[in-house]
């Protein structure tokens, strides 16, 4: 794997999104975690430390499922971006009550701002 280093952090060239992962049945919201799993081990194995993810990506199953695989990881060893639904002016009120929610979806104390978007 290539590596860069941003903002003191060597994040991999490569990095997963979680837009599109396999799904049962046709269903964007039924993930298929098994087959997702597959991937998310094989990224690992392979050195990708940067997974990506959004509050809408699969009907808001991607950011349950991808904290749940990553679960097996060191919260150390891998760099972990949400994206808030801001497309819906309607949430704008609520900004704390679904970041906390994506919080615990993802099954994280923090995402990795800082390194994603060059805070220092």
């Amino acid at each position: 794997m290539l590596y860069t280093e941003w903002n003191g952090e060597k994040l991999s060239a490569l990095g997963m999104g979680n837009m599109r992962l396999p799904v049962l049945d046709g269903e964007d919201g039924k993930i298929d975690v098994e087959a997702a799993g597959e991937m998310i081990d094989y990224a690992m194995k392979a050195g990708v430390n940067y997974y990506d993810t959004a509050y809408g990506y699969h009907d808001g199953a991607s950011e349950r499922v991808l904290g749940q695989l990553l679960q097996k990881y060191p919260r150390n060893s891998f760099y972990l971006a949400s994206k808030f639904p801001g497309y819906d002016l309607a949430n704008m009120p609520k900004v704390k009550e679904i970041f906390e929610e994506q919080l615990e979806k993802c099954r994280v104390d923090y995402f990795d701002a800082r390194v994603i978007i060059g805070l220092s």
